[in-house]
């Protein structure tokens, strides 16, 4: 979901790139230290993911998986979005850095969403988790796909077309990481069920439990 440098309009740059430093200041602030190494390898796979993309006039189509870094990191999903989407940028020339905001946004904002929407289902021992899980990828796919298309046509409704092929193209991506988060889900619930959401638990809790 890359949209290119020179693309979209001044007001939209800015006003992204003041919404994703709010939200990786609030990233950093809520973020638990202890999981710093898990928010690096979500970053690292974040990037890896996408590198592999198909350009679709100024955007392009990516695995993105940020449906499964929202539902791990929360509000830290900004920071570890950030830091890969700006390597990309510097290393492989994907994006920009004068649209390192707006990319931030419309991937990292669809992943604190589906966090609050579907983290406290996925944690839950039924059914209903794998359900959620798969939800939380699809949607955090075709909401990404949704700002992208906004951002564009924000700057200029001739890009309609542009928009509708972006959302359209990322169909098939949304089943493919809807699968793929519910597969993460079912084997983090096997080896490490602490990973997944759900606050942690305070010492008091812990003694009561």
């Amino acid at each position: 979901m890359h949209i290119s440098e020179g693309v979209l309009s001044a007001p939209v740059l800015i006003g992204s790139g003041v919404l994703t430093v709010a939200g990786t200041a609030i990233g950093l602030k809520k973020m638990d230290y202890d999981h710093i190494a898990q928010a690096g390898i979500l970053s690292a796979t974040f990037f890896m993911a996408s590198l592999i993309h198909v350009p679709i006039g100024p955007s392009s189509v990516h695995l993105i998986l940020n449906g499964i870094v929202g539902l791990l990191l929360g509000w830290g999903a900004f920071a570890a979005i950030l830091v890969g989407l700006a390597l990309q940028a510097m290393l492989f020339q994907f994006g920009g850095i004068t649209v390192l905001g707006v990319n931030t946004l419309n991937v990292a904002g669809p992943a604190v969403l589906c966090y609050y929407l579907f983290g406290r289902l996925v944690k839950k021992d039924n059914s209903f988790a794998l359900v959620g899980a798969f939800a939380c990828g699809a949607l955090s796919v075709f909401l990404t796909s949704l700002m992208v298309a906004l951002s564009l046509l924000f700057t200029e409704e001739s890009f309609f077309e542009v928009a509708a092929m972006v959302v359209t193209a990322h169909l098939p991506v949304m089943i493919i990481e809807g699968i793929m988060t519910a597969f993460c889900v079912g084997f983090l619930k096997k080896v490490k069920p602490d990973s997944l959401p759900g606050f942690t638990a305070s010492p008091t809790t812990s003694m009561i439990e």
